[in-house]
């Protein structure tokens, strides 16, 4: 299945370079989401299932800084291209040049067996169907939404400072081009670094605490970013903390999100969990551009980002706490795998 997605993920990355129109790319950039986020899912369950429990948080915490690290490259290979390129055609080669890495983890994936967890629970299942939609009965729902709660307010403040944050350094700070791209990259360094802290945080202080801090760490250096009279000195060390906390967020979801769920439903559960929340926080930046047209960028990306570290504060009290869970032991109340029915 991660093959499949990682194909799926890097023809239509390919495919978006050649797009005449916003409908087009719409269509492109949509099945590319449908991808990625299936790539997404089935790796964090791959890698949870895999590593030992007492260091899962570090683990997944640093596959997690992999992100940063190919946004960074992107970053200054756009800067570069922009150099030597019209910025109509800057765009499309990003794009076919997209498919490379994504190739090249097609071309590690096929020596990676599924986890041993995985298998011993397909050997005891063998007779069994499962249905998706088992993340919605009464034994897992509860923490079903829950966690979407969580993605949501992670995502939705995440994808406010993501979209936004060049516009806000071109606009209302009136940088130019190449010193955004500096900016940029201090803010994915801090990204680079977060995804390890996170990882630490986790596995010495549990999940729920190290969301918690997290969040309100970030609402208070996002405010402090978007709407205090800083100059541009602390304006560019304080991208780096905004980076580091991005995402300190962000990279717990996987280990966290894996660790609520029985084997059965764990790969539905992280795939439904994970992209629910970055549809529903893809709304977070819309209100950023409605807000923007009675405030000023800063306060209106202020307001939308504090809002969503907020629901990440509530959602994390709100989920039981998973530190060192053994996921082969994983017992939900009144668990009723009422979904999957003996095959006759």
């Amino acid at each position: 299945m991660l093959q499949v997605t990682i194909a799926w993920f890097s023809l239509f990355t390919f495919l978006s370079a050649f797009t005449d129109s916003f409908w087009q790319l719409l269509l492109t950039r949509s099945l590319q989401g449908l991808g990625f986020g299936g790539e997404w899912a089935v790796g964090a369950v791959l890698i949870s299932e895999t590593i030992n429990p007492e260091v899962r948080g570090r683990v997944v915490g640093a596959l997690q800084a992999g992100w940063a690290l190919g946004y960074g490259i992107t970053v200054i290979i756009a800067t570069l291209l922009f150099d030597y390129f019209p910025s109509d055609i800057v765009w499309r080669i990003l794009f076919a040049l997209g498919i490379l890495p994504a190739l090249l983890v097609l071309w590690i994936r096929r020596n990676i067996e599924e986890a041993p967890l995985y298998k011993k629970e397909q050997a005891v299942e063998q007779g069994l169907r499962r249905n998706i939609w088992e993340v919605f009965t009464p034994s897992f729902r509860g923490t079903t939404f829950k966690a979407i709660l969580l993605t949501f307010g992670i995502y939705g403040g995440n994808y406010v400072m993501i979209t936004w944050l060049p516009a806000y350094l071109k606009l209302v700070l009136h940088l130019s081009i190449n010193n955004v791209g500096g900016y940029l990259a201090i803010n994915i360094l801090g990204s680079f670094a977060g995804a390890f802290l996170n990882g630490w945080m986790a596995d010495a202080l549990g999940r729920r605490k190290t969301f918690i801090i997290i969040a309100c760490c970030q609402a208070i250096a996002v405010g402090v970013y978007t709407m205090a009279p800083i100059n541009l000195t602390i304006t560019l060390l304080l991208g780096f903390v905004l980076g580091t906390l991005q995402s300190g967020t962000a990279a717990g979801t996987g280990a966290f999100i894996a660790e609520l769920f029985p084997t059965r439903v764990r790969g539905s559960a992280q795939g439904l969990c994970g992209n629910a929340g970055r549809a529903l926080g893809a709304v977070m930046p819309t209100l950023v551009g409605l807000l923007s047209i009675k405030l000023d960028l800063g306060p209106a990306m202020g307001i939308c980002a504090c809002a969503s570290y907020v629901i990440v504060v509530i959602a994390a009290m709100l989920l039981p706490e998973t530190r060192g869970r053994d996921l082969s032991n994983i017992v939900m109340e009144n668990d009723k795998p009422a979904a999957m029915e003996r095959v006759q």
